[in-house]
């Protein structure tokens, strides 16, 4: 998993440089974790790692270089960010 993980952090890292390497990875958790709660609420079954790394990396390519601001706009993500760094890395 920790492998998946640094992949992921890896790609947002090369997507969003204004991120540090610990704010990527936190990122990437917290997509993961969101990702797997909304499956899981919504009744499917789950696809494995696989299909929750595919999913993260297309958020990723998506909005990974619009993370930054996104903290300072949603009070769940800004709450658990906040405590971080937020040089680049």
């Amino acid at each position: 998993m920790n492998e998946i993980f640094q992949r992921l952090t890896d790609a947002l890292l090369h997507k969003n440089p204004k991120l540090s390497a610990s704010r990527a990875r936190t990122w990437v958790e917290l997509l993961w974790e969101d990702f797997e709660t909304t499956y899981a609420k919504a009744g499917r079954e789950y696809k494995g790692t696989d299909m929750a790394e595919k999913v993260v990396l297309q958020m990723i390519q998506s909005y990974g270089d619009k993370l930054h601001v996104i903290a300072g706009k949603n009070p769940k993500y800004s709450q658990m960010l906040s405590d971080e760094d937020n040089g680049v890395h």
